[in-house]
């Protein structure tokens, strides 16, 4: 299938620019494994700097790093906490359960956010007969609640319940670059709040595969062995490291222009009769689209979406999410929000 002109399935759909391919293909590269792999290691630690912890592990992808800090953290038949619309539980192909061997507590949060009553709340109080509470996951951003972010006071009231009882929190932070633009707070202050987290290089940043999570050197190192378990080991990573490393030096401060984008286009849809967007709700990237109320379904507007070169995914028959990233601009955004009216006006 020819790849539509504007794209805004996702921004895991973007391609790296020759600048960021040039890059790569002068990287300096070695064993990964051994820990001779110079442009890898170089970004661990920028990796580890930016986010505030100890060291860093660069690895294939973000389920990946999920995956690895949930087997890490918890023991067969512990239990982990996430808001129901969590990455961890839709689309991660039940990893927990397969490679933690973990049960999740889904709660049921307002965009992709739970408050610290409701963690409280689904705590286990330590009854022989039911999983222990072990773990306290959060998305930054929400993906699934709009790419919404959460609030750094309450992320903090959540770290200070996950310290009283003793429990690890964890931050699947695939769009936390998103957050820190939007909202002025640093990686390290959101960072601060969990014991665990990491970024994802192949969303806004740009970069074509690759994720760093980041936590204490006795988490790295206990890290390690379930990277190798996954094969999310690699040999000369740094081809693809270097890549990590021009987007975070050229690709953070631009995701403000995405953000802008997002807003137009929910913007414009918000115009059209049947279309249910609120544009002040888009904090990020992610436009999420009721169409409940129009003449079509989401999967027969995404079609016909996609016949004008458009791609919009349809998540369920009422609802379309939209993302936008570096290799969609301005006029694409018009573009879409044209053709949308044009189907559903």
């Amino acid at each position: 299938m020819s790849i539509p002109e504007v794209e805004l399935f996702s921004d895991t759909k973007t391609r790296p620019t020759k600048a960021m391919l040039e890059v790569m293909m002068s990287a300096d590269t070695g064993d990964e494994q051994a820990g001779e792999d110079p442009t890898t290691n170089a970004l661990c630690e920028r990796v580890a700097d930016l986010l505030g912890k100890e060291a860093a592990l660069f690895v294939p992808s973000g389920t990946m790093c999920n995956q690895i800090a949930l087997a890490v953290h918890c023991q067969p038949g512990d239990e982990v906490i996430a808001d129901k619309t969590a990455h961890i539980i839709n689309f991660e192909a039940g990893g927990p359960a397969v490679i933690a061997r973990a049960m999740i507590r889904p709660l049921d949060g307002v965009r992709g956010q739970f408050t610290q009553q409701q963690v409280k709340e689904a705590l286990r109080a330590g009854f022989r007969h039911a999983p222990a509470s072990k773990v306290i996951a959060v998305e930054q951003t929400a993906n699934l609640g709009g790419g919404s972010i959460w609030p750094l006071e309450v992320l903090k009231s959540v770290s200070d319940l996950a310290s009283t009882h003793n429990l690890i929190s964890h931050m699947d932070g695939a769009r936390l670059l998103n957050a820190v633009v939007a909202s002025g707070v640093s990686a390290k202050e959101y960072a601060a709040t969990v014991d665990t987290v990491w970024i994802d290089f192949s969303k806004g940043l740009g970069c074509p595969i690759g994720a760093a999570i980041a936590g204490s050197k006795d988490f790295i190192e206990a890290a390690w062995p379930w990277k190798q378990r996954l094969g999310g080991s690699m040999r000369q990573s740094g081809i693809l490291a270097a890549a990590g490393l021009y987007a975070l030096d050229n690709n953070v401060d631009r995701l403000a222009i995405d953000h802008a984008n997002a807003r137009q286009l929910a913007t414009r849809l918000a115009q059209i009769p049947g279309v249910k967007v609120d544009p002040l709700s888009v904090e990020t990237n992610i436009v999420i689209i009721d169409v409940s109320d129009a003449t079509l379904s989401a999967p027969e507007i995404s079609e016909k979406l996609l016949a004008a070169g458009i791609r919009i995914g349809a998540m369920d028959a009422s609802t379309l999410r939209a993302v936008t990233h570096l290799d969609v601009d301005e006029a694409g955004v018009i573009r879409a929000g044209d053709e949308f009216g044009k189907i559903c006006g």
